[in-house]
């Protein structure tokens, strides 16, 4: 899955925030510090939290997309279809072993809309894992490298259904385990899919919408972060 990039730079009070593009296709109400059910990883200390009142990620608008503060959550909307558009937090710092939540709230977006969590950032922008799922209820764990094809980790490098999520739901608690060799996606508390991959073992992170080939409409907004130690 070839990407192609444009990046936009947007500066906030204490943050860089980078929009990028990538051609490509592209629920449960949602509330914080939701524990995954079944076995798995232990969470630690609370690293970092926003509840987006205040403007300290990265924000931006140009005719292709818009990212920006309403009504204390964090919007994005895709004007353009197939495109990818993140925003990153204000610490700028790496993170290593992290697990993260983020309510994802459905603004009636269009059901091949994809949004998510990445984490892993490389130093180059475009290397990176992330999180994918949409309100149809499809799925991926993904690895970008620059200058590669983006590789699905889950499902033979294809989408995936899953009947954990719910389809249309107006919200989703989004959560993942970025660390320890591992990659897991969660969706209102419950374990949809993990893979091991040890390509980055750190980095920075992001929030990202990601819009479909034949996308009406992509439009979420995201609220409560959360990033804790993954023990």
């Amino acid at each position: 899955m070839q990407r192609q990039s444009k990046i936009i730079l947007a500066v906030s009070v204490l943050a860089l925030g980078v929009l990028a593009c990538q051609a490509v296709m592209g629920g449960g109400g949602g509330t914080p510090s939701v524990s995954p059910t079944g076995s798995g990883p232990s969470f630690g200390d609370l690293i970092s939290s926003d509840d987006f009142s205040d403007g300290r990620w990265g924000t931006g608008t140009d005719t292709d997309s818009s990212i920006e503060y309403t009504n204390e959550t964090l919007q994005m909307i895709v004007f353009k279809q197939n495109l990818f558009v993140w925003s990153s937090p204000p610490d700028d710092q790496d993170y290593e072993n992290v697990h993260m939540e983020v309510t994802v709230i459905n603004n009636n977006t269009d059901p091949t809309t994809a949004f998510g969590i990445m984490c892993n950032q490389q130093v180059i922008d475009d290397s990176f894992y992330y999180f994918a799922m949409t309100p149809a209820g499809q799925y991926a764990i993904a690895r970008a490298a620059v200058g590669q094809s983006d590789f699905f980790l889950t499902n033979n490098n294809e989408w995936s259904f899953s009947d954990l999520i719910a389809e249309n739901a107006s919200s989703y608690r989004v959560g993942v385990d970025c660390g320890n060799g591992a990659l897991t996606l969660y969706v209102d508390g419950q374990r949809v899919d993990s893979v091991s991959d040890s390509t980055y073992t750190n980095g920075g992170v992001a929030l990202f919408t990601w819009s479909g080939k034949e996308a009406t409409s992509a439009d979420v907004s995201f609220d409560d972060f959360e990033a804790r130690e993954l023990r």
